[in-house]
């Protein structure tokens, strides 16, 4: 499944998040490295944006995480967790990362999706159809097989996981 990867190749990076750092939390009882991860999923390219789709509680540690974020020049959309009246809980960017794959598409070379959910596959599917190469990453434990599949590129963060970990 490995491929070539072009220097002049324009990339869009988009990340799920939730999904990283709940993966990151139950497999490794540790914190992403969202700075490593994108440096290493570009690898060498062109960077056109890094967009992170965050889900806040209005916690204090998520202002320092946003804002590390940031400071790593990884943009960052935001959404308040739902809360329903029976107590139960959404919190999904899902619809909002796919949409703005697509619609910067046609600036981009490579989209990579960092993320293990199977949900991305009729995504990459619609993107490779139209010419864009896919590639995705996430902990390789969590990844959906039907998304390693779908893509032109899989990096395993499990591999060398020190790397993207924080306090390892």
């Amino acid at each position: 499944m490995a491929i070539i990867k072009q220097k002049e190749q324009r990339v869009g990076v988009f990340i799920d998040t939730q999904n990283l750092y709940h993966t990151a939390k139950h497999i490794y009882k540790r914190k992403v490295n969202f700075t490593n991860v994108v440096r290493d999923v570009v690898a060498g390219r062109k960077l056109i944006r890094s967009v992170a789709y965050v889900i806040t509680t209005e916690n204090e540690d998520e202002r320092a995480f946003l804002g590390a974020l940031n400071k790593a020049g990884i943009e960052t959309k935001s959404k308040s967790l739902q809360i329903f009246y029976d107590g139960s809980k959404k919190a999904d960017w899902d619809t909002g990362l796919a949409i703005d794959a697509v619609s910067m598409a046609h600036k981009l070379d490579v989209v990579i999706i960092v993320s293990g959910d199977g949900d991305f596959v009729p995504l990459c599917e619609y993107l490779r159809y139209h010419g864009v190469q896919v590639e995705a990453a996430t902990f390789g434990q969590s990844a959906s097989a039907s998304l390693k599949d779908a893509v032109d590129d899989f990096l395993d963060l499990s591999v060398g996981a020190k790397k993207y970990l924080l306090g390892y």
